[in-house]
This record gives C-alpha cells, sequence and structure tokens, in this order.
C-alpha cells in the first residue's frame, strides 16, 4: 500500500461484483485505469471531497435531527427500541440525499435502498467456483448461485431506472439539485448536455446504474456498521458512556442538539470514533487485490495477476502495536496522532494507498454528529433482565461487519 501501491491498484473481476455492479462500471470494484480515475473523480468532487463534506453541514444536522425525533416516538418506558432499523435508515438517507437530492426518500424508496443493500454482503461474499476454476462455472448455476445475485441485481436495476428517469423529469422541470445523480445522467449517452464534462465524456447508462449503486451502498453499509458496534461498545462500557455524555453535555451546554462546530472540541468522541473501527473495521479484508505486474517483496517473488487480501480486522488487533487490543479502549488515541487516513499503517480500516476509501470524510463527519447527539439526547439501557456480558458481539457473515444480532435498546430522553 505503498513502496508497491501503484502494482496493487487494480482489482480482480469477480462474478459477484461483475453481476452486481454491471461488469465492474462502479468505482470500488472498478480495475485500475483512465475510467476509474474519471469515476473517482466525478464522485469526489460532487460527493466526497472535503469541501463538499462540509457543504453537506445542514443536511447532516437535519437528518440527525429527523433520527432524534424517530428515536423519541418510538421509545417508550423499559419498551426496546429497534436501533439497528433507525441508524442504517439514517445511514442509507444521508448517503441518498448527498447523491440523489431531498425527494429521495418519497415513495418509501429509502426503506426499499435499506432492504437491498442488506442482502449485497452476503452475495458478495459467496463463493463463486468460476472465479477460482474457470471450467467449472456451470457449478455456480447447478448451486443456484447465479439465480441468487441476479434476482438482486434486477431489483436493484427497476429501482435504479426509477431514479433515473425521476431526476430527468425534474430536469425538464427545471428542478434539478446539481448533485451527483444529476451530473451523471447529463453525461449520458442520450443526453444533449452542451456542458464540457458532457463533450468530454459519455457515459452510458449501465455505467451511470454502476456508480450510483455504487455510492448507495458503499455509503450506506460501512457508515451503518460503524455506528452500530458504536452504540454496542458503549452500551457494553458504562466508564466510556459516561465519560463521552460528560464531554458532549458539558460542551454542547444544554442545547437540544448538538451542532457541528462544537464537535471540534470533542477529543474524546474522536477517539471513540477511532477506537470502533480499529476493533470492527467495517470491511475486515478490506477489498481485494490484484497485482498488475511481477514485482518482489521481502524476498518473496509475486506474480502478476496475483489477488490480495489486507486482513484490518486482524492487523487492528495485533498484540504487538497495541495494548490489550481485545478491550474497547478510546483513551489510547488520546495520547497519540494516529489517524485511520492510510499514513500509519498499524490502522487500516478504510485501506491506504491509492486504493484507500474516498469515502472516509463523508461518512467520519456523519459519525460524529450522529453519535454525539445519541449519547447527548437519550440514556441508553439494555433491555429489561439483558446484562452487559451478555451481549452478542459476533459478526453477521458477509463482506462487511454488520452484527449478527440486531441491537434493541430502551432510550430514556434527556429533555435540556
Amino acid at each position: 500500500m505503498r513502496a508497491h501501491d501503484l502494482v496493487f491498484a487494480s482489482r480482480p473481476s469477480l462474478k459477484a461484483s461483475r453481476i452486481g455492479f454491471y461488469r465492474d462500471k462502479g468505482l470500488a470494484f472498478t480495475p485500475y485505469g483512465d475510467y476509474w480515475r474519471l469515476v473517482r473523480k466525478l464522485c469526489t468532487l460532487n460527493v466526497l471531497s472535503a469541501q463538499k463534506v462540509h457543504s453537506f453541514r445542514l443536511m447532516r444536522e437535519e437528518e440527525v435531527a429527523f433520527m432524534m425525533e424517530k428515536i423519541s416516538e418510538a421509545s417508550a418506558p423499559l419498551i426496546p427500541v429497534d436501533l439497528s432499523k433507525i441508524l442504517n435508515t439514517f445511514t442509507n438517507d444521508m448517503i441518498s440525499r448527498a447523491v440523489a437530492g431531498k425527494f429521495f426518500r418519497g415513495g418509501g424508496r429509502s426503506n426499499l435502498f435499506c432492504e437491498l443493500i442488506a442482502e449485497m454482503p452476503a452475495i458478495a461474499e459467496q463463493v463463486h467456483f468460476e472465479d477460482y476454476f474457470p471450467s467449472l462455472a456451470w457449478l455456480d448455476a447447478l448451486f443456484g448461485l447465479n439465480t441468487k445475485a441476479r434476482r438482486l441485481f434486477e431489483r436493484w436495476d427497476d429501482v435504479l431506472s426509477e431514479v433515473i428517469e425521476d431526476h430527468g423529469d425534474r430536469t425538464k422541470d427545471g428542478k434539478r439539485e446539481h448533485n451527483l445523480a444529476d451530473l451523471l445522467i447529463s453525461l449520458g449517452e442520450d443526453s444533449d448536455s452542451e456542458a464540457d464534462l458532457a463533450k468530454e465524456h459519455k457515459l452510458t447508462t449501465e455505467q451511470v446504474k454502476a456508480i450510483l449503486s455504487d455510492m448507495f451502498s458503499a455509503g450506506t453499509e460501512t457508515s451503518y456498521a460503524i455506528l452500530e458496534w458504536a452504540m454496542v461498545e458503549i452500551v457494553r462500557n458504562r466508564e466510556v458512556m459516561k465519560k463521552l455524555q460528560e464531554e458532549v453535555r458539558g460542551i454542547a451546554n444544554g442545547n437540544g442538539l448538538v451542532r457541528e462546530e462544537e464537535l471540534n472540541e470533542m477529543s474524546y468522541l474522536k477517539a471513540v470514533v477511532k477506537e470502533v473501527p480499529r476493533l470492527h473495521p467495517p470491511l475486515p479484508l478490506l477489498l481485494p487485490r490484484e497485482s498488475m505486474d511481477d514485482c518482489r517483496i521481502q524476498g518473496y517473488e509475486v506474480p502478476k495477476k496475483t489477488r490480495v487480501l489486507i486482513n484490518a480486522w486482524a492487523i487492528g488487533r495485533d498484540p504487538k502495536y497495541w495494548e490489550e487490543p481485545e478491550e474497547f479502549r478510546p483513551e489510547r488515541f488520546m495520547s497519540n496522532t494516529m489517524d485511520f487516513k492510510g499514513n500509519d499503517f498499524q490502522f487500516t480500516p478504510f485501506g491506504a494507498g491509492r486504493r484507500i476509501c474516498p469515502g472516509m470524510n463523508f461518512a467520519v463527519a456523519a459519525l460524529e454528529l450522529a453519535l454525539a447527539n445519541l449519547v447527548h439526547r437519550f440514556e441508553w439501557e439494555l433491555p429489561y433482565g439483558m446484562r452487559r456480558e451478555e451481549m452478542d458481539v459476533a459478526d453477521a457473515p458477509g463482506l462487511t461487519s454488520r452484527r449478527k444480532e440486531r441491537l434493541h435498546l430502551v432510550a430514556k430522553s434527556c429533555i435540556f
């Protein structure tokens, strides 16, 4: 990820990604090259850059306020709230508004996307015989692996077609919001846009759908996993919860909603947000890489087309680098400047190098604001009769590190 980063900057072509992401035309699974650079540029400039992330500040505060109200409405004495569902919807609404505009939530589309996104990791982690033994591709059909993936893809395709059609209608009506979806559609092969970028780059409808699919799924799944694990760990560790609440409530100074400008003063909150992905990286094995040329690493000859998996889960728990690595201790990040931006290789939850997660800044901004408000606004308790040591910390099978069991907690509102 540093000395040989360029050699390992590509992705292998896997059957699940070819089916689910329009023959690898999105961002995450696209092979390294000119097309990948174009897609990354479009997504970064319009959604993921530091400047754009900052511009979404009011949107984040609106979505967090909306989530707080949903929790308040769902909460009652001794009755647990399905926090997993609420957090999942929140993260999906965040990325959807940034990518496709505020109207996205209409018609129950957000709930449908959450349902489809929840199914994707299980499809992606399935072993397809064709990926390892091309001559045995027929076994994928025999065991029904192709059918499952294609059914999910067809549902995705239908929803994305609606998104593109809606944006086209809104553009004709003069209601364009100048978001990523609008830009991609303006670059479509059927577009008559006169913009310089449209003249230079024409995207097929398939490519537009692949990019949107990537943004919706990756932006929702990873952020949701981190936020859910954050709530699990702070509820399991009462001292962390107490310390975090004292910091947030002291700085928020009695306000009903924590504002984004107050987050810079919350050093313990930022330490918690770092400790969660160390212990529970959203992609435990990151995404697979593939070497584009022969190279030599530590005396070993690595041939071209070698597939590489980077075990971020094991790196984050390596006792050579971490004291008591299995313990949730945000304090370890209070005394050092280590971050997850790809410079500290004992801490790589978002990867590093050219293929580092481009949505890291977007995700962290949303996570910090959401977590601060969750602990500021509510007191959190386990359902009646459950002890902290009984909380399940097992991961669900799949590409991402979702919690195996849904998170149900009792929320007691604190009035400020």
